[in-house]
């Protein structure tokens, strides 16, 4: 699941990646903008229907991992599998809240991230499965142009804001937000989770 603005290509590297690691990947595009979390709920619902396979892991980045969550929260029925995001905003977003104080920023942000900053993922119950939460530490980005918060992050979020309390297991990377996609170490950690449960936790 990609992020905002993006598309199902924008996570090649890492699907190519995950095949290596022995799973079929089944990419899906979907609205970012223009359709609501339940919209792109309803959308993901119709096309995981369509994956014939007993257990079905799902992988996040960004505004991807609260798709996913909202599949749960609307259509919580899933066949056994494991999640994993990769700096999804499960605490909402500064960057964001700083954008959509115009007209046009809230047209670009959509009605996906409007949810978000209305806070709506943060009351829905966490599925009953593993749920792997990977964060980015490397503050590169332009999201340093719309915010004065220059703490820990990966340069869009907070390490706060990709928080999310209840996670299985969780790890920080020193890669930026828009890095992760394209990140071995990152590709590395989700397959591990996927087949086990568990991040590999760097060294000290």
């Amino acid at each position: 699941m990609h992020g905002l603005w993006l598309t199902g290509a924008s996570l090649m590297f890492l699907a190519r990646h995950l095949r290596r690691c022995g799973f079929a990947v089944y990419p899906f595009s979907y609205s970012s903008v223009r359709k609501d979390l339940r919209g792109n709920a309803i959308g993901l619902q119709q096309f995981v229907e369509r994956i014939d396979a007993p257990t079905v892991h799902f992988v996040g980045h960004s505004l991807g991992g609260i798709v996913i969550r909202a599949l749960f929260h609307y259509f919580p029925q899933q066949r056994p599998g494991r999640i994993v995001t990769l700096a999804s905003p499960h605490g909402g977003t500064h960057v964001g809240e700083r954008i959509a104080q115009t007209r046009f920023g809230r047209y670009l942000l959509g009605a996906s991230v409007r949810q978000v900053l209305e806070q709506l993922p943060e009351q829905w119950v966490l599925p009953s499965r593993d749920i792997g939460v990977v964060i980015g530490t490397m503050p590169i980005g332009g999201g340093r142009l719309f915010s004065n918060r220059h703490g820990p992050g990966d340069g869009l979020l907070t390490i706060e804001e990709s928080s999310l309390a209840g996670a299985t297991d969780t790890v920080m990377l020193p890669i930026a937000h828009s890095g992760l996609p394209f990140s071995r170490r990152a590709a590395e950690q989700v397959c591990r989770f996927l087949m086990t449960g568990r991040f590999q936790q760097p060294a000290a």
